[in-house]
């Protein structure tokens, strides 16, 4: 079993919603990216997505892009995120997974990216723009690393996508609550329980939902149907009001913590 399914094994043993928080690696640079994962892991979080900057985020909102965009301005590159994570990994318990459009990986080459991410420590990948249909070279290539590949969902997925990303896939499968682009909403959509509903009657694989997890209950509604909560904007946004205070690592902790009472 790889980390991210003795992870989520261990949450449906112990009856407990998981907390999945994202970053933009290299915001406000890559060492502090380093600093604030190990934060996160300290503070309970369950898996770390790390993403990686791209020049056309087209899935996420303002605070996503914008983050992006300060990330790309210090040079941040995938390789540099790889390198950031092997620095990290030996301190951090939880699962890393890369989060990542699909040409800095195809830039890299799939088989380079592949080793580099497995000799770093990741455990999982997560390509939003590649979807199960067209992904065969690309969970080979991963596969091939012993990392798990992750599929994205949405709730206008049909049940056969969802079978395949179930079956092609590994670790979990990442669900988005609402269409649209990233951002924090007030309350969980409704259409979350509709899809999860929709992926447990085609696998029991793990299920993580995001999309506007910004508050405490909005990670125990989506307990009540998902294996996980995902939070992104929200943390990033806490990330971007801090920047280079010296009370940022205390701050995205504290926000970690609070999500998870």
């Amino acid at each position: 079993m790889s980390r991210i399914d003795d992870t989520f094994a261990a949450l449906r043993r112990d009856g407990r919603t998981g907390l999945v928080t994202y970053v933009t690696a290299g915001d406000p640079d890559m060492a502090t990216t380093g600093r604030i994962l190990e934060r996160l892991d300290a503070a309970g979080a369950d898996v770390l997505e790390v993403g990686v900057p791209f020049s056309d985020p087209l899935a996420d909102g303002p605070v996503i892009q914008r983050a992006t965009e300060r990330a790309l301005a210090t040079g941040a590159t995938l390789g540099g995120v790889l390198d950031m994570v092997a620095s990290v990994r030996p301190r951090i318990k939880a699962p890393i997974v890369i989060f990542s459009y699909a040409n800095p990986i195809l830039r890299m080459g799939l088989a380079a990216f592949a080793s580099r991410a497995a000799a770093a420590g990741v455990d999982g990948v997560l390509t939003l723009d590649v979807p199960p249909e067209e992904a065969d070279e690309l969970h080979a290539a991963l596969t091939a690393a012993a990392l798990d590949t992750i599929f994205l969902l949405s709730p206008t997925t049909s049940d056969e996508r969802i079978r395949r990303a179930a079956t092609l896939g590994g670790g979990f499968l990442y669900g988005i609550s609402r269409l649209g682009v990233t951002g924090v909403r007030s309350d969980v959509a409704d259409s979350a329980a509709d899809l999860a509903a929709r992926v447990r009657a085609q696998t029991d694989r793990p299920l993580a939902l995001g999309f506007g997890v910004s508050r405490p209950e909005h990670v125990k509604a989506l307990g009540a149907c998902a294996d996980a909560a995902v939070v992104g904007s929200a943390l990033v946004q806490v990330i971007a009001d801090h920047g280079r205070d010296a009370a940022l690592l205390d701050e995205v902790e504290r926000y970690v913590r609070w999500l998870k009472s």
